[in-house]
């Protein structure tokens, strides 16, 4: 045996709640994640255990989107969307009788989506957690935990308290809903900062993950590159992203998902029919949205109208292709690193879960086909984080170099002149909550004031309006925690407390009933 192979997924959503709509377009993030992504991974890794084929990987389950998947408000309308999407397939059906090529993609479509609802209903009896748990349990999957709202932390550390709560709550939420806690943590963008590991260590983690330059910048330099985990002064395990491997999935360039049989994620019967055909599959405000219905292959560098066809068999043949590439590539790897090393490497592959299946629609195919390989074979293991500490439990110690796996690799995509003007009130309610805290202890208004500011910390929203994909919603969530916040502050200060207010809040920002 050659070495080891370490997939790591961070599965992760904003915390998206509006029950005071019937219908938000924000929400659908959620429903497209668990019927292009979570289902068909967890349907993937099923087929994998039936089939006897040994697979270890580990994923991260972020605590908002934990509290998203078990929200019964948010999963009914997820039912409904699924039957939604289910019934515009058979009206596709039914459309595209006069197209055999078209036909038989409406009918792949429709059958796909009845064995995502089957898979739904009855293996994971309508709560997608059930089947992270299967595989936990069965040891083909470890599950780790990230902060509680996917603040950047770095950023977030001028208060050490905001650090602090992040990763306690993290460890608390994931104990709820996993029953355990977590040995490991996917820090939001693989942020880090100096001194982070002592509170790591302070509340159980074992270990995280960092992009390579946060180990290879490191002091001293460790001696085996990126290829074992190193340990920080605070004894806290790190393992770092290989950049090769990395970059033959997630790049949609020089990657397998920009191959020109793939099937191309922009175009969308959303977008193509005729607004009165599909006016009752998109935002009720007229607002054309993907469906998740696509019918066309990358075909290459054309124009959108220019695609051709997609022949979801020829694609799946692919998958084949690409997973054989990536595993003699792994193999030749792994044998060129172990001239050098005294121990057999490990190469660590990080990537966001829903890459898989939502942005390349043949993702988890790749890695049904991938893993598949290695058991054939058997050059080299999948393992996880837990597994190969418990073989290699001497490592390196070094200082890791402050770093994200964000555009530059340091803390710009967060923290420039588009969002800069969050951070003062970051800063401020958190001195203000830490304060208010001590005077009142716990009430419900307290609780309430908690849940405001972590939601107000989330990374996705500087992201978000840094990369302009939802800058409006982004700026509007963050000033809507904030005046949320202070208008419950004001409730404490003038002792009038507006119980209507506070219950919808309640309502709506439900997330952590762990916060005491």
């Amino acid at each position: 045996m050659k070495g080891y192979w370490m997939l790591v997924l961070h599965s992760h959503l904003p915390f998206v709640k509006h029950p005071e709509y019937d219908y938000f377009l924000e929400e659908h993030w959620l429903f497209e994640a668990i019927t292009e992504t979570y289902i068909p991974l967890l349907m993937t890794f099923k087929k994998l255990k039936d089939e006897g084929i040994d697979f270890k990987l580990t994923t991260s389950i972020t605590p908002p989107l934990a509290n998203m998947l078990t929200d019964k408000h948010l999963m009914s309308k997820y039912e409904k969307y699924l039957d939604k999407m289910i019934l515009l397939t058979e009206k596709e059906i039914n459309r595209t009788k006069a197209s055999p090529t078209f036909n038989k993609l409406a009918r792949f479509y429709n059958e796909r989506l009845l064995k995502i609802k089957d898979f739904y209903y009855g293996f994971l009896d309508k709560n997608v957690l059930n089947g992270y748990r299967y595989f936990e349990e069965s040891k083909n999957l470890e599950i780790i935990t990230c902060n509680a709202t996917h603040g950047f932390l770095p950023l977030l550390s001028p208060n050490i308290t905001a650090v602090e709560r992040q990763i306690d709550l993290a460890v608390k939420s994931h104990e709820r809903f996993f029953g355990k806690k977590p040995k490991g943590i996917w820090l939001a963008e693989c942020a880090y900062y100096d001194g982070l590991d002592k509170v790591l260590s302070k509340y159980g983690i074992d270990y995280f993950f960092m992009d390579s330059h946060g180990v290879i910048f490191g002091k001293p330099f460790p001696r085996y590159g990126v290829f074992a985990p190193v340990y920080t002064p605070e004894k806290v395990a790190v393992f770092a992203r290989d950049p090769e491997s990395s970059k033959q999935v997630w790049s949609a360039k020089e990657g397998y998902p920009g191959d020109s049989n793939y099937r191309d994620f922009y175009r969308d019967i959303g977008f193509d029919l005729d607004f009165e055909y599909i006016k009752d599959f998109i935002s009720p405000d007229g607002i054309r949205v993907y469906t998740g219905i696509k019918y066309y292959k990358i075909t290459g560098d054309v124009d959108l109208s220019q695609k051709k066809p997609y022949d979801p068999d020829k694609a799946y043949e692919m998958t084949k292709v690409h997973a054989g590439h990536f595993h003699i590539s792994r193999e030749k790897q792994m044998e060129h690193l172990s001239k050098y090393m005294d121990r057999l490497p490990i190469v660590v592959s990080p990537y966001d879960a829903e890459l898989f299946g939502h942005w390349w629609f043949e993702g988890p195919d790749f890695l049904y086909n991938v893993f598949k390989m290695i058991d054939a074979y058997k050059q080299f293991k999948s393992i996880t984080p837990s597994e190969y500490l418990q073989l290699y439990p001497e490592n390196q110690e070094i200082k890791p170099s402050p770093s994200s796996w964000g555009d530059k690799g340091y803390y710009e995509v967060w923290l420039n002149p588009e969002n800069h003007w969050v951070y003062k009130y970051l800063h401020q309610m958190e001195e203000d909550f830490v304060q208010l805290k001590k005077i009142y202890g716990s009430n419900d208004i307290i609780k309430q004031m908690e849940r405001e500011l972590l939601l107000a910390q989330s990374s996705d929203w500087t992201f978000l309006i840094t990369t302009q994909t939802a800058k409006q919603y982004a700026t509007n969530r963050l000033k809507e925690h904030i005046h949320n916040f202070y208008r419950l502050k004001e409730m404490l200060d003038t002792n009038i407390i507006d119980f209507d207010y506070l219950n919808k809040l309640k309502e709506k920002n439900s997330i952590f009933s762990e916060i005491l």
